[in-house]
């Protein structure tokens, strides 16, 4: 039973979250996430997407890994066809994609079974995306012409298995296990035994699309060997395409690959600079130590936005600045026309480029992104005296910018725009663990407060 999503009934959407890298998730699942209002997610789908979500979106974890279930298929099956029952929108994200190895046609039949209307967003498949990460490509003109996917988990040496390993063994197709480190000595012994050469190229890949993938290659005679100690997940690829992995390594040659990087801007603004470090390989925790709110008191800063035209100069510190103000001007009915004959100062090109986003362009910028700058700048190059400044700022933000212009003769209302709120970041053990153990490369420190 399928169907377009609809508060009532409910509606369940079994999504792919992909094989880990964020990046690869697919439009139609993102905006499912976006619409959700129940997420059941797995082990294995990247917890960024989860930011996704809107606010009130209660979230549960049904993670799988191995020898450790937080809640058996049945219960999980059960627990769709509960909420969507209770008209709910549901998304079940599950990594990779829902129809390989994923037991999404399990939860299907059952929600069928419930009456429940569903939809299967497909994502892409870790046997195609990990191996492409690697440098693999799983088919390949002159090499291999077909490709197999296999379930790793089950035992190879159960007489009744349902796997064909002599047709396996014998085709010269790439094959690709799922789940099988555990097992990849005796998946390479069985792959030899009917008939698959002990020199055939064979790669292990750990943690696959992640910027702390990790490959292994070797052959069937010594993969287990080389491989041993690496942990799930894990995928193996059996086949001559590995050979090609010398020249299309492409993803571990980034200049970050494998250095973790720790971003503790506020939750709402870290995205652009983690995303910009995983684009150079980094692999990126995102540690927000604080939070931008409201003032407690909204009224000086609106009072601010309807006199605009009473000053010659408006002094921007920090994009959370500029946001505040304009959201202020918005919401007093007025837009960028009100700053009339008013100069605006911004310090820095990011607090720039927040300005030109609300059509405003910075009459001032300062060679150097410290207030010290704004102050000598002014100095050099405009005379302050009797000149009326607004300065926008953080509830904690230094006094040295506004002492320093009316040392210049400038008359200097602050207003409080926002408040930085310290944050309490969920993942503070992993972070004290990461660290005692130098796990960790670099830490960005975006401002001051964040050092704080």
């Amino acid at each position: 039973m399928t169907g377009s999503p609809q508060k009532h009934p409910g509606f369940v959407s079994l999504v792919g979250a992909g094989p880990g890298d964020p990046g690869l998730i697919t439009q139609r699942g993102l905006e499912r996430i976006r619409q959700a209002e129940v997420i059941v997610v797995d082990h294995l789908a990247h917890p960024r997407l989860l930011q996704e979500a809107p606010t009130n979106c209660e979230i549960i974890y049904a993670g799988k890994q191995a020898g450790e279930h937080t809640l058996p298929q049945e219960k999980i099956n059960a627990l769709l066809v509960e909420k969507c029952q209770a008209g709910k929108h549901v998304v079940r994200l599950k990594g990779g994609d829902p129809f390989v190895f994923g037991r999404g046609g399990e939860e299907a039949l059952a929600l069928h079974e419930a009456g429940c209307a569903f939809e299967i967003v497909p994502g892409v498949t870790a046997g195609v995306a990990a191996s492409a990460y690697a440098g693999i490509p799983v088919t390949h003109r002159g090499i291999a012409s077909a490709v197999t996917f296999i379930t790793g988990h089950e035992d190879p040496t159960k007489e009744d298995s349902a796997i064909n390993w002599p047709a396996l063994a014998q085709g010269n197709g790439t094959l690709v296990f799922y789940m099988g480190v555990r097992n990849l000595p005796l998946i390479a012994q069985r792959l030899i035994e009917n008939g698959r050469p002990a020199e055939t190229p064979v790669a292990l890949i750990g943690w696959g699309t992640y910027p702390r993938q990790q490959t292994i290659t070797g052959t069937l005679e010594n993969i287990a060997q080389r491989a041993a100690g690496l942990q799930p997940p894990a995928l193996i690829v059996v086949g001559e395409v590995v050979a090609l992995r010398e020249q299309l390594n492409w993803f571990e040659q980034r200049p970050l690959f494998g250095k973790r990087v720790v971003v503790t801007r506020s939750r709402a603004q870290a995205g652009e600079l983690s995303r910009r470090l995983e684009t150079l390989g980094a692999d990126v925790i995102e540690f927000p130590v604080i939070r931008i709110e409201p003032p407690k008191n909204p009224k000086p800063l609106r009072l601010a936005v309807r006199e605009t035209s009473n000053y010659q100069w408006i002094i921007f510190t920090s994009v959370n600045g500029v946001d505040a103000f304009f959201n202020a001007l918005h919401a007093e009915g007025l837009d960028t026309r009100s700053l009339g004959h008013t100069k605006v100062c911004a310090i820095g090109p990011a607090t720039s480029q927040a300005l030109e986003k609300y059509g405003v362009h910075s009459d001032l910028t300062p060679p150097k992104y410290v207030a010290e700058s704004i102050a000598e700048t002014f100095v050099q190059q405009e005379d302050l005296t009797d000149q009326s400044v607004l300065l926008p700022r953080a509830d904690i933000a230094r006094s040295f910018l506004a002492d320093a212009l009316r040392n210049q003769g400038a008359e200097v209302e602050e207003v409080e725009a926002y408040r930085t709120v310290l944050e309490s970041p969920n993942n503070l053990d992993a972070m004290r663990s990461d660290l005692a153990e130098g796990r960790v490369a670099a830490i960005t420190f975006t401002s001051s407060s964040t050092v704080r």
